[in-house]
């Protein structure tokens, strides 16, 4: 399906630019990183399985070979510990002196009921919570950073969405019955409001020079289909993979909508808004309301026991 599928057309450079790219190792977070990478960033790849990591960098250097004007770097990073994306961030900060674009790319889908060592339910504490700490942890320096070049931060969601109805009072679905596509829907739905809420927080201290976006990239191929058979049923995995993926985008398609909300110059001045095809797309109801996107904001900062990082300013 890649040809009815719009594509990022900007040629726009990034020498001297550094991105982080969360789940840079497979997926489009890999198709996104090599994009970046030949276009001159400093990019570093903060995943989980640091020797896949380290194939997937392998593999990126031998697709540009003399092309590639960037530099590649690596990062542990497991969103499902708090602690480990402290450390991570912990790290980076201590490594690099700053950071223009951040892609939240990592998340797991529909995967079997669980929870993370925190004691958050596996698909809200894995994509939202982990994502919300890194990104309040990079903040100060992505904010930093924007006095010499603005700063993009670029969530990843879903069109999934649309199917939730995010309960601020129920975050780990204990009060309901549980389904693991309701898990999923809640935390891409979640993805969207904060990123929408760090907008707001923005703009209201006056700061224009960081923008914020969500996007769907499309239905794709991709490894997050291989927990299917344990919450479908048994042979959705190999539907997906063999059949299913002859009419859904690659990989490298699916990157295109965050490679765009990530450098392409016609979103420059928009933010805290929601892409699909490499345009703004209409958002479900709730994800619509700054109200919810503001209510998010504290939740998360209450369940994360952090203080506003906007108070001071």
């Amino acid at each position: 399906m890649d040809y009815l599928s719009s594509w990022c057309k900007s040629t726009r450079t990034l020498e001297g630019y550094t991105a982080v790219i969360t789940g840079g190792n497979a997926g489009i977070g890999k198709e996104t990183a090599l994009d970046l990478f030949k276009r001159g960033a400093r990019v570093i790849l903060a995943c989980r399985n640091l020797a896949k990591t380290e194939k997937a960098r392998e593999d990126i250097l031998k697709q540009t070979n003399d092309e590639h004007k960037g530099s590649l770097a690596i990062e542990k990073l497991d969103l499902s510990s708090l602690q480990s994306v402290r450390e991570c961030a912990s790290r980076i900060l201590a490594s690099e002196s700053k950071i223009n674009i951040l892609i939240n790319n990592a998340g797991i889908m529909m995967t079997p009921k669980a929870t993370t060592e925190d004691g958050f339910e596996i698909h809200i504490g894995t994509n939202h919570f982990g994502h919300a700490l890194f990104t309040l942890l990079l903040l100060p320096r992505i904010l930093e950073s924007a006095t010499q070049i603005p700063a993009r931060i670029v969530t990843v969601a879903s069109l999934a969405h649309i199917l939730s109805n995010f309960d601020f009072d129920d975050v780990n679905i204990e009060k309901t019955f549980y389904l693991p596509v309701k898990a999923y829907s809640r935390s891409k739905a979640a993805n969207i409001m904060f990123s929408r809420a760090i907008h707001l927080k923005l703009r209201e201290h006056n700061i224009q020079n960081v923008n914020t976006y969500s996007l769907h990239p499309g239905v794709v191929a991709t490894e997050l289909g291989r927990d299917l058979d344990k919450t479908v049923f048994y042979g959705t995995t190999w539907l997906v993979y063999n059949v299913i993926k002859w009419v859904i985008r690659s990989p490298r398609s699916g990157a295109q909508t965050t490679i765009y909300c990530a450098v392409d110059e016609a979103c420059a001045n928009e933010s805290g808004l929601y892409y699909d095809n490499c345009g703004v797309s209409r958002k479900y109801w709730q994800c619509r309301s700054d109200v919810s996107a503001l209510r998010l904001w504290d939740l998360t900062l209450e369940k994360l026991d952090m203080q506003d990082p906007f108070a001071a300013k």
